[in-house]
């Protein structure tokens, strides 16, 4: 090759390198944060896209992995001081159309699409944003259905963490039960449409979701079946459990936080005394109690 030929090319070579270089610098900074969630969890994220009543958190900065959240669970966002974790490179997501709306795609996408997969608890507490739905709650039908066994699979067919039927699964769009986030998504939304059903009784919704809708409209009720009525009795009683658990312990915190302000008082009016015998002993501290309050 002639010497003029190579300096133009090596000359279109470097202005090559150099347009990438430009293009690279000149792409947004992106600073991941945390979109805090109404019932107290967080999502980090690269970015965010707001799309009217849903809020499209993009997890990668090629905008390859998102996960779709109701603007209104989120209460705000923080800038995450932790240290990321790349997702794997070979990972890739699809995007849905943007005519679907905001629950069916939560509900094909089944939340994150890729990279490692997020606690359990992180994905029941978006499904349950996604369908207005207590976090405890779903925990107490996922213990009932599965014992927290994301591959189990019942005498009938039932599949995964929330037990969906393939043909149920297909009607929510669940393309894998045993995805923990495809299958709880689903489950999730399958009992938030019983609940709508039946005027949010939570006993026929309950009964509808072990036994069938069929069923509970049959008789009318809970069906007469030892394995539904004890289903149905173990869930109420285990949330009911939860909420009573929780409400005691933030009255018992309320009490805790006014009582320092009497206990000076009580000292100063209480005339001296004696040094307290062995058989008295030594005066208890006050129990601190934190309260767990239900993520709303």
């Amino acid at each position: 090759m002639p010497r003029a030929s190579k300096i133009a090319a090596m000359g279109v070579a470097l202005f090559f390198d150099f347009a990438v270089a430009v293009a690279l610098l000149a792409r947004p900074a992106t600073a991941a944060e945390l979109a805090i969630l109404r019932n107290g969890f967080t999502i980090r994220h690269e970015h965010r896209l707001v799309m009217g009543s849903t809020t499209r958190l993009y997890l990668a900065v090629d905008d390859s992995n998102f996960t779709d959240v109701p603007t209104e669970e989120i209460t705000g966002y923080e800038k995450d001081l932790s240290i990321p974790v790349p997702p794997p490179a070979s990972s890739h997501a699809s995007v849905p159309a943007s005519s679907v709306s905001a629950k069916s795609e939560f509900a094909r996408s089944g939340s994150v699409k890729s990279g490692p997969a997020p606690p359990l608890n992180e994905v029941v507490n978006v499904a349950s944003a996604a369908y207005h739905l207590d976090p405890d709650l779903v925990n107490s039908v996922i213990h009932a259905e599965s014992g927290f066994n994301a591959h189990a699979v019942s005498p009938k067919g039932a599949r995964g963490l929330m037990q969906l039927m393939p043909g149920t699964a297909s009607q929510l769009g669940v393309n894998d039960s045993f995805d923990p986030q495809a299958n709880v998504t689903g489950g999730s939304r399958y009992l938030r449409e019983l609940l709508e059903r039946y005027d949010f009784d939570l006993v026929k919704a309950l009964a509808a979701y072990n036994a069938g809708p069929d069923r509970v409209e049959q008789y009318r009720g809970v069906p007469p079946f030892r394995e539904t009525r004890a289903y149905v009795a173990r869930i109420v009683h285990e949330y009911n459990t939860k909420k009573t658990a929780q409400e005691k312990a933030a009255k018992q915190k309320a009490a805790s936080a006014r009582a320092p302000s009497k206990a000076p008082n009580k000292a100063a009016n209480k005339a001296p005394s004696k040094t307290p015998s062995r058989a008295q002993g030594a005066p208890k501290p006050a129990g601190t109690t934190v309260a767990v309050e239900s993520p709303r």
